[in-house]
């Protein structure tokens, strides 16, 4: 007869976090690859004025560019290990970009981009020191940025944390993709906290202000198991 598998404390806190934290693969599936290139686009315009007004940064920036370029195709084809480490063709990965590059738009995108690739790897510990350094700018990357350091908390088990930051990721910038699935997040880790009022508060923001989001069609359900 098989024996059953010995599961720690830590594995059941991991196990039942599963759906507010998943693997990053989730929300960055269905949205955040689109986002991260909008983001990553305007962070290299940004870093395209700096370049004019500080002249010795560009060769560098455009240099970053050019060999981030490999590392960037291994990401969206979700071979999160190569474009960590070892795109190809010689070209350097976003860990080496970061080091090479430090200072430029270019090696702050690259920050954002490899914490997500060491997320998605389980090095969550990496992941929050890449996301950490990471300089957001604009409405939409501050709200990536916590969200997916709320994620790397939740993988570790440390759920205050990882709370917190999913109240930062859905409050950072209020749109309707981004704010309900955290909002999500945000009830889901309060109700395993044992804070139902606040479950249903961020339940009930998904309901009437984001009627048309995936998120909003689960809402009832949840708001009626709460009562």
């Amino acid at each position: 007869m098989a024996q059953r598998k010995k599961t720690t404390k830590q594995d059941d806190v991991l196990i039942d976090i599963s759906e507010v934290s998943g693997q990053a693969e989730d929300f960055f599936g269905k949205y955040q690859r689109q986002i991260v290139m909008i983001g990553g686009g305007l962070l290299l315009i940004i870093g395209g004025w700096l370049a004019y007004k500080f002249v010795y940064l560009q060769p560098r920036q455009k240099e970053a560019v050019e060999q981030m370029a490999q590392a960037e195709y291994q990401f969206q084809r979700d071979s999160f290990a190569l474009a960590l480490a070892n795109p190809g063709g010689g070209f350097p990965g976003f860990s080496d970009i970061v080091k090479k590059y430090g200072g430029t738009d270019a090696g702050n995108a690259a920050l954002y981009y490899a914490g997500v690739s060491s997320l998605n790897l389980g090095q969550f510990d990496a992941a929050i020191s890449y996301l950490e350094d990471f300089s957001p700018c604009g409405k939409l990357l501050p709200s990536m940025k916590y969200g997916t350091l709320g994620d790397a908390y939740a993988e570790k088990g440390d759920l205050p944390k990882a709370l917190g930051l999913y109240n930062k990721a859905a409050d950072a910038d209020e749109n309707a993709i981004i704010t309900p699935y955290y909002l999500k997040k945000v009830a889901l880790l309060s109700q395993k906290q044992g804070d139902t009022a606040a479950a249903k508060e961020a339940w009930q923001k998904i309901k009437n202000e984001y009627p048309q989001s995936g998120e909003a069609r689960e809402a009832d359900k949840y708001i009626t198991s709460l009562n």
